[in-house]
């Protein structure tokens, strides 16, 4: 079997560090025109953007997908609501999970899989002052060590 060919477009490092991810799933991203060709320049932005469910139907909101310069007329609105493609099991799944209280859905990763746009959707629940403040602490801690060991084996 061959290995699936991937390109990582577009990351979201800022959910990871608001939110706890708890679950992750793969959703098509319902594109038009020339999003296709500036998805693949790699002009996208998925930092101030969310989903949500309306309808039993899943949508990314905030995504911003730069215009493509020569797209002229056929441009669509960079901020427009977008579909995202789900099972509808997955779906309903989802949104019993944010109904709950402390959860919602984040766009996590936006990459190209087989020819094809691809949204990776974490169910996270937001983090406290303190989770975050502890996070950093261990990253710093990583670093030093890291750091002493780089210099022991010089």
């Amino acid at each position: 079997m061959a290995k699936e060919a991937q390109k990582l477009v577009a990351n979201n490092k800022k959910a990871f560090h608001d939110y706890f991810v708890e679950e992750k799933y793969e959703a098509g991203l319902v594109l038009h025109g020339t999003e296709v060709k500036s998805l693949r320049m790699g002009k996208c932005s998925i930092k101030e953007s969310f989903i949500s469910i309306d309808n039993g139907e899943a949508f990314i909101n905030g995504m911003h997908i730069s215009p493509y310069e020569k797209g002229n007329i056929f441009n669509k609105d960079p901020l427009r609501m977008r579909k995202l493609l789900m099972h509808k099991t997955e779906i309903a799944k989802l949104a019993g999970k944010v109904a709950e209280r402390g959860y919602t859905l984040m766009p996590l990763q936006v990459y190209f899989k087989d020819g094809r746009a691809k949204v990776e959707v974490g169910l996270c629940r937001g983090k406290k002052l303190y989770d975050k403040r502890q996070d950093i602490a261990k990253k710093d801690m990583r670093r030093e060590m890291e750091r002493d060991f780089k210099v022991k084996n010089l």
